[in-house]
């Protein structure tokens, strides 16, 4: 599958304020963004406009593409979805609004929040001249006080990349507000860590609990069967889960694989061509899903004898299954089927 690029618009918005930029500032601020944010400090460093512009041109590709595939995966389950309004929290520089919008024809009306300053100045900046997009409503706040501040809530509400940004007390309080912001679905992406997916796992568990129905990646509001092999992650000292992780436990993510521009590559500081971003997800509904189909939790094994492929599956389990070559049917079916995609019913 083609990745998902910047729509037209954005690109050209994004050219407009780079203009007479300096690559090589641009990426000494884009290097520093990137380590305050490894560190756990969130947007604390972008301070100013050339701030927010560095870690756009660096974070917004890899961001929209993989909001845009987590709102594909939405959308498979739920076809008829037709959102009339979309609440982005902490939304940076609106990469999730961009792929909402691209994503679902039917919204109208865009709020957003986020506390960063710069990041909103350079949102608007980005999407004024668009037709859809002019109208943005940004509140310059705290996401969890933006949030009560707006009790209507939104058919869509989205957050992506935020929630890692908080101690988990905050991440809880923030859980609650968006789930009761939410009129219809709720989805919400974090780095494909471990990490990422513990913070997943506990947002999924919690909004569960108080009647949220799943409906991606997840094909069942069971307790994630990958849990097992992961459940001793952040439970113990950062030296014992580093040991830990070089045991490869399993943990529900995806990746997404993205071209790289000779410029991404210059500010990012980067040889490879390409970039995989990782990525976990969950969207949540009010109202269960019309159908409940596997989904594949790792790149197919392909080998002479047949194809096995790693599926998460609506009765909750994850287990394998195997297609082998002489079954020409049904490995005919799936020889093009990849990482993240659902087998439709009539496949085991």
């Amino acid at each position: 599958m083609t990745p998902p690029a910047l729509p037209a618009a954005l690109r050209a918005a994004l050219d407009r304020e780079t203009h007479g930029l300096s690559r090589s500032d641009a990426a000494v601020r884009a290097a520093t963004i990137s380590q305050t944010y490894r560190r756990g400090g969130g947007s604390v460093a972008i301070r100013s406009e050339s701030d927010a512009l560095a870690y756009a041109l660096a974070r917004m590709p890899a961001t929209y593409a993989a909001v845009v595939a987590s709102l594909n995966a939405l959308r498979e389950i739920r076809p008829e979805f037709a959102p009339q309004n979309l609440l982005d929290v902490g939304a940076g520089p609106g990469t999730a609004t961009w792929a909402a919008a691209q994503t679902f024809d039917s919204l109208n009306e865009f709020s957003a929040v986020d506390a960063n300053p710069a990041l909103r100045t350079l949102a608007l900046d980005l999407m004024r001249g668009d037709s859809r997009l002019s109208a943005l409503r940004y509140a310059q706040s705290e996401a969890s006080t933006g949030l009560r501040d707006k009790p209507a809530g939104a058919d869509l509400v989205v957050a992506s990349y935020v929630i890692g940004e908080m101690n988990a007390d905050r991440q809880s309080a923030l859980a609650d507000l968006m789930w009761a912001a939410t009129r219809d679905t709720l989805l919400v992406v974090e780095p494909g860590t471990h990490a990422g997916y513990r913070r997943i796992l506990d947002l999924r568990r919690r909004l569960v609990a108080q009647g949220a129905h799943i409906l991606a990646p997840c094909p069942h509001d069971a307790a994630c069967p990958l849990i097992a092999l992961s459940s001793e992650i952040g439970t113990v000292s950062h030296e014992e889960n580093a040991s830990k992780q070089k045991a490869a436990p399993d943990w529900c993510h995806f990746v997404q694989r993205l071209p790289r521009s000779r410029a991404h590559k210059h500010l990012k500081g980067a040889e490879l061509p390409f970039e995989d971003e990782k990525f976990s997800y969950i969207a949540l509904a009010r109202t269960p899903a019309r159908q409940r189909l596997p989904r594949v939790l790792a790149p197919p094994l392909v080998g002479k004898a047949g194809m096995r492929i790693k599926l998460c599956r609506p009765d909750g389990s994850a287990s394998f299954a195997t297609f082998p070559r002489r079954d020409k049917a049904a490995y005919a079916r799936l020889r093009r089927i990849s990482w993240g995609d659902t087998i439709v019913p009539s496949e085991p």
